[in-house]
């Protein structure tokens, strides 16, 4: 599979919503997808996972409420809405897949990464 985060991140205010999309090159209908997150001077972290049928999903207690990950597997692209933005969710947004079909909920779970796309909340 080959990942490509699609350019939708930014700079934007605290309270702000932004959308950043991921383009998948092979086929995604059979792998969980996810979005994980690396600030600067931190580790990478988890942020959202959603299970191929989409039948399942989990979010980072930081963005619960708050982040909305979506599928499409007809035209191969997930979605991470974010809404509420806050200064310390500034970082490089990575679309990820599965090594299943399952849920990811770990870094672990996840087997190949996008190029990153990076976002930035400031005032």
């Amino acid at each position: 599979q080959v990942l490509l985060a699609e350019p939708g991140g930014g700079l934007v205010r605290p309270g702000e919503s932004l959308n950043v999309s991921c383009s998948v090159y092979g086929r995604i209908t059979s792998y969980g997808m996810g979005w994980v997150r690396q600030a600067p001077g931190k580790d990478r972290e988890f942020v959202a996972g959603i299970s191929y049928k989409s039948t399942a999903i989990d979010y980072a207690d930081a963005v619960k409420g708050r982040f909305t990950i979506s599928r499409d597997n007809a035209k191969n692209t997930v979605t991470l809405q974010m809404h509420g933005l806050k200064p310390e969710d500034t970082a490089v947004y990575y679309c990820a897949a599965a090594t299943t079909g399952w849920v990811p909920r770990r870094l672990s779970d996840f087997g190949s990464w996008g190029q990153g796309t990076q976002v930035t909340v400031s005032s």
